[in-house]
């Protein structure tokens, strides 16, 4: 349960509607080319498993995978702690392939940024295109998502992303100050 503390952006039902909205807006564009569905390390990659199975229930075949973007960001020597580092999982080459980067919050563009130097060391996408749950503005670099389940009218605003496989519930919440 969310204490009453915090503003409640989506809740379960919302984020699957979302994420409902985000999959068919993938099938929809290119039609027919080979797709793979990639998630950024750590809710990114929940968020891309769940478009994966949407995508496939509207007749799509899609590939997932997910990658580690810590050693691309263009902050890990300011960072205090040492950035923790998991597995990448992208069992296939994304050559001539069309990848949809899947991160849960976008804001600067940093991360996207660091995310498609990584995603290059895996091949040569035809087209490469971005979903995110939630857009909450501020950008530093001109990245832009294709596919967005949330567009926040706070600018700026700290986001919580909480989804049900790691945190226990579904919910995007902005905490109060």
């Amino acid at each position: 349960m969310t204490p009453p503390s915090q503003e409640i952006v989506l809740d379960g039902p919302g984020i699957s509607r979302a994420l409902e909205r985000m999959a068919h807006g993938i099938v929809a564009r290119f039609p027919g080319e080979p797709l793979a569905i990639v998630g950024l390390l750590s809710q990114g990659d929940v968020i891309a498993r769940r478009l994966v199975d949407k995508v496939k229930e509207l007749g799509v075949e899609a590939q997932y995978g997910s990658i580690d973007i810590s050693l691309y960001r263009d902050d890990i020597f300011k960072l205090e702690a040492r950035p923790s580092l998991r597995s990448s999982n992208l069992p296939f080459s994304t050559d001539d392939m069309r990848v949809v980067l899947v991160d849960d919050v976008l804001y600067t563009g940093r991360t996207i940024r660091a995310a498609l130097n990584a995603l290059f060391d895996y091949g040569r996408p035809a087209r490469i295109e971005l979903a995110c749950l939630i857009d909450r503005g501020g950008r530093e670099v001109p990245i832009q998502p294709d596919y967005t389940g949330h567009v926040l009218d706070h600018a700026g605003a700290k986001v919580i992303v909480s989804m049900k496989e790691a945190d226990g519930e579904d919910s995007v919440v902005i905490p109060s100050h």
